[in-house]
Order: C-alpha cells, then structure tokens, then sequence
C-alpha cells in the first residue's frame, strides 16, 4: 500500500488560500490557488510566493569543503568567495547527470546546497560515499527540519525590504544569514530561484514559515503561486527540472513514449555554460568529453503556428511529410502565458541548429511548424 504524501508546514495555509492541492512527487502540494496563467502572471509583473519546502537542503562542512566539492561536481567552487552562490551538475562515473543543484557559500568551511526534492536520498547516499576517509568533511541533511520559502518578481527586492528590513535584501546569487526583522524569524537568505525574475529563497526553520508566509500573501504586492505556474515560469526561462528533462539511470528510466534510456544525458548535452567549467578535474569528466560530439544537444522550440500545445514525449520531426526524419523528442513544453499562449517546447534534437525549422507531433493528426531557438524564450 503506497505511503500517503507528505505535507509541507505549510499545508493548511495553502488549504486556507483556497489551494487546489495535488500529490507531486510524495508532497501534497498545491498546483494552483486562482489559475496559472494568473499566477504566471502575477509573478512576471510584481511578486509571488512559493512554498518549496519539498525541496532538499544540505550543509557541507569541514576543512577544504570547496575544493572537494569542485572534485566532484561541475562547477569550480574556488571561484566564488563567501556570499556568492552558484549552479552545478554532479555527474556519475560514466559522465551521466545525477542532479543539478544551486550551492551557496557561507564560509570556507561551509557551503549550503539545494538538491531536487525527488533526489535528497540518492544525493545524501552518492555524495556520502565520496567523502574524505579522514572525516574532515561532513554533510548535514537538513530537509525535513528546513521550510523553504521563495519570493520571485520584479517586486520582490521591495516586499523583502518593507517586510524584513534593508538589511535583509541580497543581490543575484548572493547570500547571507537573516539579520534583525521585525518578525524575529532566523536562517538563510540568498538571491536565487526557480523563474528567471529578480527574488530570494529563504530557508527557515519550520517553526518561522506560517509567520512569514502570512505576512508575504497580506502584502497587495504579492500572489501565492503554485506548482503549475512554477513550471510555465521555468519551462519561458529555459531551466532543467530534475526528472523530466535529465533522470539519472541509477534511479529509472524516461517513460513511453520517450525511449528507453534518452534522459540519461550530460552537462554537454544540456547546453547549460554558467554550470559548467571546463577549467578543472571533476567525476565524470572524461566520459562527458567523449560523448560530446554525438551531434545531440538540449535546444528550445517555438511554436510558429496555432494547435495542441507541445508537451512531454511528442515527437520532433524534420519535416510535415510521411517519409519525415525524427530528430528528438519534447522533454518539456507547453503554452506561454508570456508570450500569448504560444506553444513553446525543449528537448534533445540531434543535428539540428538555431533558426531552424522543425515540426513537433502535437497530436495523432497534427504536426506544428515550429523554430529551433536556444532558450531563454523571453
């Protein structure tokens, strides 16, 4: 008898909002509170608020944390000195993703990581069994006692500073610990997230979350959003989702109509420059190198014509006619709230390239005209 999902801090808050609640993942988590498109919406014009309580959080700690990180992720963690954050793949052995996460530097000694809600387990094992035999490093897992709340828009750098005081406000990919608030909350402050807009995410006790949850949604400023507006949000900024566009081997396996094995994909692969830096030794490396030319590469589609909007699994086709080559496969994709509803889509396409034209299978009966781009689609 499968396990019934669990429940953020947050869940009788998102009941009370008028939350549309939806198992994701394990996570009883709502979906919508007014609609998508008006939360989408919300978001991209003045602020929104997210509960991503579902999502993992790490505290790496010890002498040389950074430089054993940089061994065994993507990204040179030496390049960024306390208060600065940064996005990484961790690769296994044979160069394949296993997750992506965003990591924060608090210190020489500590940095802060944000692994996928679905992959906290696997992250913790993977990682553990790389660490020092000296016991110099340690890594604390601190999810389940950590609520995570992100605040995105335009706006929100305002709502941060009239809520929580000026010197709470962090840049892009900055961070630091919450200082003095008028509503004595503590943690973790940093300048990231989930939707290409200016915001933070904050990661708090789960003690503190209804306090600040309350006073962000009274604030006429700012929107509850829910996952379904975090995707269409994402999916315009052209932003991987763990399990969807990559899937690490290990763990399964993509799911019809997708082939068997076609998520199982490297960090040359996704195209992605700012999380990956040649520049040093790293697992997985090598493999990743020798699976770089396969003519295979993560390219945005914009649809150039009305009809079913594309979506995971359709098939991406050179042509409209019978006889018409298969280049790849739509991992992520739907309509643009942004962009007037505008189906546009990602995926892997083997030889292609930008401003080409391409037919995505939307139906058992339709194919859409539609136009290679390389994300972000606004």
């Amino acid at each position: 008898m499968a396990s019934p999902p669990k429940r953020t801090p947050l869940f009788q808050s998102h009941v009370s909002e008028g939350g549309k609640m939806v198992d994701f993942h394990g996570f009883e988590l709502p979906i919508w509170y007014s609609s998508i498109q008006e939360e989408h919406v919300s978001t991209r014009s003045s602020a929104g608020v997210f509960d991503v309580s579902h999502m993992g959080f790490f505290r790496f700690e010890g002498e040389g944390v950074r430089k054993w990180l940089s061994s065994i992720s993507t990204q040179e963690y030496m390049k960024f000195p306390p208060g600065r954050c940064g996005y990484t793949h961790f690769l296994d052995y044979e160069g394949n993703i296993i997750d992506d996460m965003i990591f924060a530097i608090n210190s020489e000694t500590e940095v802060f990581g944000v692994p996928n809600a679905t992959m906290v387990s696997s992250m913790k094992e993977w990682l553990s069994t790389l660490l020092p035999d000296d016991g110099s490093i340690q890594i604390y897992d601190l999810s389940d006692s950590t609520s995570i709340i992100a605040l995105q828009g335009p706006r929100s750098d305002e709502v941060v500073i009239d809520i929580l005081g000026i010197e709470n406000s962090v840049g892009r990919f900055r961070c630091k610990e919450i200082g003095g608030n008028p509503l004595n909350i503590s943690g973790w402050i940093q300048g990231t997230g989930y939707t290409g807009e200016k915001g933070v995410e904050i990661f708090i006790e789960n003690k503190y979350s209804e306090r600040l949850w309350r006073e962000f949604c009274k604030d006429q400023r700012v929107s509850p959003v829910g996952l379904g507006a975090r995707d269409t949000l994402r999916l315009e900024k052209g932003y991987l989702l763990s399990g969807q566009d990559f899937l690490w081997p290990q763990i399964g396996d993509a799911e019809e109509p997708l082939p068997s094995g076609y998520l199982a994909r490297n960090s040359s692969e996704t195209a992605v420059p700012y999380g990956l830096d040649m520049s040093h030794d790293f697992i997985g490396k090598q493999s990743m190198i020798s699976l770089s030319n396969s003519g295979t590469r993560w390219w945005g589609m914009k649809c150039l014509e009305r009809g079913p909007s594309p979506r995971s699994g359709h098939l991406v086709m050179q042509g409209d006619g019978d006889g018409a080559k298969v280049v790849g496969y739509v991992t992520s994709g739907g309509p643009s709230p942004s962009m007037g509803m505008t189906g546009i889509a990602m995926g892997y396409l083997s030889g292609c390239e930008e401003g080409q034209e391409v037919w995505i299978q939307t139906s058992a009966r339709r194919r859409v005209r539609s136009v290679v781009t390389i994300p972000p689609f606004l």
